[in-house]
This record gives structure tokens, C-alpha cells and sequence, in this order.
């Protein structure tokens, strides 16, 4: 992970009754705990250059439908939404392409070009390089 590398690891962590701690992997002056769901998307999204999610519940699925929804409505810079596990989103991008898209033309083709699917982790890596102009200083 990004310790291993040498880098920072930043967690933002939410406070509920009976849920988990925050993972071992976050620098320990560097987890952020928050009280509302609201205000820890807003920090997300304000510094995001990728949005990477993997499976979840419905706490995911609402910020990675507001990060979607923000780089859509031109709300906040474009930047790659990673969905990580093929097998767990593939129903729900199908439903944005299909039901969405196709059916009922609430996004336009050009809405799903920050929007990837990937399993593997030197691939997201890349995905977010390829996102990019040369230069772009990206700070991971």
C-alpha cells in the first residue's frame, strides 16, 4: 500500500454504533473521523484526483453516486470513478447504461467516460496515468 511505497496513507473514517474500526493501514495522524455522512463526501470529493470503490453497501453506493453526479453536472473536476470488482458492480453499470442511458436518456454517453470498471490493482494505477496530460502532477 501506500506505507509500503513510502507514501501517505489518509483515512477518513465515519462514526456509527456497532461499526468497525478504522483499518491499521492509515497513518495514525492522519485519520479524520466524521459524525455525518454528508460532510466526509464533501472532503472526499473536494481532493479527489481518482475515486477508487470497492464492494460495499449503501454508504457506497450513495458516494459514488454523488461523485458521479457531481463530475456530471460540471459541480467538480472530471476525474476517473474506479469501480474495483467486475463481478460486484457489473449489475449496477449495466443498469446506468441500460436503464439510464439507453431507456431513458438521463445521462449522454459522454457521462460514462470517467466511469471504469477493474479488477486488478496495477490496472487502476494505470487507468488513472492514462486520465491525465503528461506533466500532471498527481499526488500519490
Amino acid at each position: 500500500g501506500a506505507q509500503e511505497a513510502g507514501g501517505v496513507s489518509i483515512g477518513f473514517n465515519i462514526k456509527l454504533p456497532n461499526q468497525q474500526a478504522a483499518n491499521r493501514y492509515i497513518d495514525v495522524d492522519k485519520l479524520v473521523s466524521f459524525q455525518y455522512f454528508f460532510v466526509r463526501k464533501v472532503m472526499f470529493l473536494k481532493y479527489s484526483q481518482a475515486f477508487i470503490a470497492l464492494p460495499g453497501g449503501f454508504g457506497t453506493l450513495d458516494e459514488v453516486s454523488e461523485a458521479m453526479t457531481l463530475i456530471q453536472t460540471g459541480k467538480s473536476e472530471r476525474f476517473p470513478v474506479i469501480l474495483v470488482g467486475k463481478s460486484y458492480w457489473e449489475g449496477f453499470y449495466q443498469w446506468i447504461q441500460e436503464t439510464m442511458l439507453q431507456e431513458n436518456g438521463f445521462v449522454s454517453p459522454s457521462d460514462l467516460g470517467f466511469i471504469y470498471l477493474e479488477d486488478d490493482p496495477d490496472e487502476v494505477v494505470s487507468i488513472i496515468k492514462k486520465f491525465y496530460p503528461e506533466g500532471y502532477c498527481l499526488n500519490f
